[in-house]
């Protein structure tokens, strides 16, 4: 069985999950591949303290994508990790959080597979669990919820895949990754699926890290435009919230 944090070999990818930023909270197998490769494409998402792990000598990569910003397409990111591969390069592609909780790591597996390239794949810490710990939430709770739903913000824009009744009936926590931009429309969405308008929410930026914030408050709070935060954050929705015990 292959060791996961083994050299890689010349020609291989390793999607690598950075965790939410803070560099202690990255796995072993992490640290060692960040540290012994020849490239590294990394998203906007990853901390300068864990690109400051990479070899001196190691190719930088960014291929940070934005919300709203001009940045890379996924096409171009997976074609770039195929001719890097293809050149012999040991590469470690570097996103942040989990590569497979919307991280779109499933496609540039897909991509490098059809290539031939041999891959591998070492998860990260996704930050809709590690935002609410640090910020002392438990994100599920025996006296509030037997069940808890991650949810993409992107999917409150235009044609929704969302079935809002039934996420209200079914959940009663949502976590919410890249919620800020489209905040309003979710809690609009929410309260009209028959979610109650005083539901306590965490808006999460850039938790474990230096720039972090925190801000509280409720569903109707953010349809009264009181309550936005700041972009890119995790967002947490749910009584859980109100258990919330601040630890550092």
């Amino acid at each position: 069985m292959m060791k996961l944090d083994a050299a890689l070999q010349c020609g291989e990818v390793a999607l690598v999950g950075a965790g939410p930023g803070d560099a202690s909270l990255l796995t072993l197998a992490a640290a060692k591949l960040i540290a012994d490769c020849d490239v590294i494409v990394h998203d906007a998402l990853v901390s300068d303290e864990i690109m400051s792990m990479a070899c001196s000598d190691a190719e930088l990569v960014f291929a940070g994508k934005r919300g709203g910003k001009p940045s890379a397409s996924q096409q171009d990111i997976c074609e770039t990790l195929v001719t890097l591969a293809q050149a012999g390069k040991r590469v470690v592609r570097l996103k942040g959080g989990d590569p497979f909780v919307f991280g779109r790591g499933g496609e540039e597996i897909r991509a490098l597979a059809e290539a031939g390239i041999r891959f591998r794949v070492i998860p990260g810490i996704t930050s809709g669990i590690a935002a609410p710990a640090m910020a002392g939430i438990p994100v599920t709770d025996r006296h509030v919820n037997a069940s808890l739903a991650f949810l993409t913000g992107h999917e409150a824009e235009g044609k929704s895949r969302m079935d809002w009744q039934a996420l209200v009936a079914a959940f009663p926590v949502l976590v919410i990754y890249m919620g800020t931009r489209n905040l309003l429309a979710i809690a609009e969405s929410l309260v009209s699926a028959g979610m109650r308008d005083d539901t306590a929410i965490a808006i999460l930026h850039a938790v474990s890290l230096p720039t972090e914030r925190q801000d509280y408050g409720t569903l109707k709070d953010v349809i009264d435009g009181c309550l936005q935060g700041e972009s890119p954050s995790i967002v947490v929705i749910g009584d859980v919230v109100n258990e919330r015990r601040q630890w550092r």
